[in-house]
């Protein structure tokens, strides 16, 4: 026999093999191995139509008047929802923070429009965005005292963003033209014109100015020579990016801490900074 004859025979034992073994299978389990997938009949058990399954979806009407009834008797839920959302926001808005923060390390730190006090070559660096016209910010004024008071390692920086109007934008164009003219007399200007207990204004901004020495003339020609748009449109990109909403808001090493949170609050986060290298520590 040839070796063609040779594999049409061994190709035939197998095939009659197969078909005696799907016909004994048939045989067994009382049903024929089916030609094509169309022509296949359904096993009885399957074909049979299946029971209607049990109706366990409740009236949308009905449901809404039994969850409004258990609000209604148990409001006390709504006040837990409501912390875990304002939880839950928080968490998403501090670590977006934190990516800003690694990510504009030199703009927050080592600023070029900000002056820095404290001691400048701290360790751990406070970052606090204010308004001159916040009353809030002038409160919390103290706060910064007491920080740099008790922490020799300690530097603040000062980004101010005029977010109250008119008067705070042209209070800030003297504010950095000043910063500009006179850095080393900055602190005094600042503590000055934030502890006066009037309006910040353009015509106040520069009768401090005066005060310390640094006339109209040179208030002028700072400002042709130093615009503050750069100062301004950084300060106002940070803080968007930060999700900064109001003033005060401070950032400490890799956490923000928006408001008026007091010296206690900034306090323990640079303790937990120095503790574990964040300012929360798990």
């Amino acid at each position: 026999m040839s070796s063609k004859g040779l594999t049409l025979a061994v190709g035939a034992i197998f095939a009659t093999a197969i078909a005696t073994a799907a016909a004994t299978t048939a045989a067994i389990y009382h049903f024929a191995p089916p030609q094509t997938m169309a022509e296949a009949p359904l096993p009885e058990k399957i074909a049979a139509p299946l029971p209607e399954a049990p109706q366990i979806a409740e009236d949308d009407a009905a449901f809404g008047a039994r969850v409004h009834d258990y609000l209604v008797s148990n409001p006390e839920i709504l006040l837990d929802v409501q912390t875990a959302l304002q939880q839950k926001q928080a968490e998403e808005q501090q670590a977006q923070a934190s990516q800003v923060i690694a990510a504009n390390q030199d703009k927050l730190y080592l600023p070029d429009h900000d002056t820095v006090l404290g001691n400048p070559d701290g360790a751990i660096t406070v970052v606090e965005f204010f308004d001159y016209n916040c009353g809030y910010c002038r409160r919390a004024m103290s706060d910064m005292d007491d920080i740099i008071a008790k922490n020799d390692d300690v530097r603040f920086v000062l980004k101010e963003i005029p977010v109250l109007g008119p008067e705070s934008e042209a209070t800030q164009r003297i504010s950095y033209a000043f910063f500009k003219a006179a850095p080393d007399k900055y602190e005094e200007f600042h503590r000055a014109l934030m502890g006066s207990g009037a309006r910040a204004t353009e015509q106040t901004a520069r009768a401090v100015a005066a005060s310390l020495g640094v006339d109209d003339a040179a208030i002028d020609q700072a400002i042709k020579d130093y615009p503050a748009e750069a100062a301004l449109e950084e300060h106002f990109a940070l803080a968007s990016a930060l999700g900064v909403s109001g003033t005060p808001s401070y950032i400490v090493g890799d956490t923000m801490l928006p408001g008026a949170i007091g010296a206690d609050r900034i306090q323990q986060t640079i303790d937990n900074i120095r503790d574990c290298g964040k300012g929360v520590c798990s």
